[in-house]
């Protein structure tokens, strides 16, 4: 039986569609993918994402641990701000990319994905020293984004006066703790607005109020055409274990200095990174009409296959099939895309293909 997450009934009342993802019973849309998409590029929508799982580490080697942990570097960290990184494996596969918080005296706290939830809690467990390290995972909350041009200005109306004050404040990618509720200035879909980890009683409450202030509920399906115009990875679908951060367009989340920062799977991606013959992540923006799938085939203009296609959607802002594919380096500036047996035009563009409702892939 699937997982339920404690805005379940919240979202059966507002008439969702209900799918199985990743075990939990999520909402993929509340009537009209397209119009959730939308709105949140125009205006603000929330999404339920209390399937992510929040682990938090607490102890005086805990600093030291998520280095040796990570690829990105948490000793960069200044206090309140966040951190995008891989979590590799001995050979630099990547076991997950998650999200790391400085909390100052508290610690830090790591979100990390729901499909991947299991493998993620063996393998920092795995890694635990002996001691000053508490790892703790947080299943008493729950987590809502809030996302979209007016999304900032709806969250404050909701909480009041005083913090709204201290949210105005909060810079991107920094997170503050507001009574009970941490609030973060990040998100998974090219536009401003804030992701709030929330006790898990208190979600129905935020829920109903941030709906009261116009926020519209939105669902899964949206979630994904957002981060693909954002040019934002999915985890299982962009990259997995089978791939290395500097295939996937992630070299920028790997902290190489200090050289002596010994983090798992430095040594293999040294390796690769010495080497101009890999793969590539690139865009793709289909120059005809059509819609660019998972799975299909990327070519040479003369036909011969150098890559394959791991996220493609249609872009309602851009109006054009869009894409996510990983290609041999070879591959320059245009290429085709066999879609139903025939070859289609595509340019190769450098993503996000849209960030703040704007068109701005190169």
């Amino acid at each position: 039986m699937a997982k339920q997450t404690p805005l379940y009934q919240a979202h059966v009342d507002m008439a969702a569609r209900m799918v199985d993802f990743a075990g939990w019973d999520m909402p993929l849309h509340y009537g009209s993918q397209l119009d959730e998409h939308r709105q949140v590029r125009a205006d603000a929508g929330m999404f339920d994402v209390s399937h992510m799982v929040i682990v938090d580490f607490e102890g005086h080697a805990a600093k030291d641990y998520l280095r040796h942990l990570l690829a990105n570097d948490v000793a960069r960290l200044q206090q309140g701000q966040a951190l995008y990184s891989c979590m590799l494996n001995e050979n630099a596969g990547i076991i997950d990319d998650l999200i790391v918080y400085q909390r100052g005296t508290r610690g830090y706290r790591v979100v990390v994905n729901a499909a991947t939830r299991d493998k993620d809690l063996a393998w920092m467990r795995k890694q635990l020293p002996a001691h000053g390290v508490v790892l703790q995972e947080r299943e008493d909350l729950a987590m809502i984004a809030v996302q979209g041009p007016h999304a900032r200005a709806c969250v404050h109306t909701v909480l009041g006066h005083e913090p709204a004050a201290q949210l105005a404040e909060l810079k991107p990618f920094f997170a503050t703790d507001i009574g009970e509720l941490f609030i973060a200035r990040t998100g998974y879909t090219g536009e401003d607005g804030y992701e709030m980890m929330v006790p898990a009683a208190q979600a129905t409450g935020i829920w109903q109020a941030l709906h009261a202030a116009g926020v519209a509920p939105i669902g899964l399906g949206a979630r994904d055409t957002l981060r693909l115009e954002a040019g934002m990875s999915l985890y299982g679908t962009d990259m997995d274990e089978s791939t290395h951060p500097l295939e996937s367009a992630l070299g920028w989340t790997v902290a190489w200095e200090p050289e002596e920062r010994d983090f798992i799977g430095r040594t293999v991606l040294q390796s690769v990174r010495a080497r101009s013959d890999g793969r590539k992540m690139v865009g793709l923006v289909l120059t005809g009409k059509g819609v660019l799938r998972g799975g299909q085939t990327v070519c040479l203009r003369q036909g011969e296959e150098v890559g394959v296609i791991t996220s493609g959607s249609f872009s309602p802002v851009i109006g054009q099939g869009i894409a996510l594919a990983r290609v041999e380096a070879r591959l320059l500036d245009e290429g085709t895309v066999l879609i139903r047996g025939r070859q289609q035009a595509v340019k190769l563009v450098r993503p996000p293909f849209v960030r703040h409702g704007q068109v701005c892939y190169r």
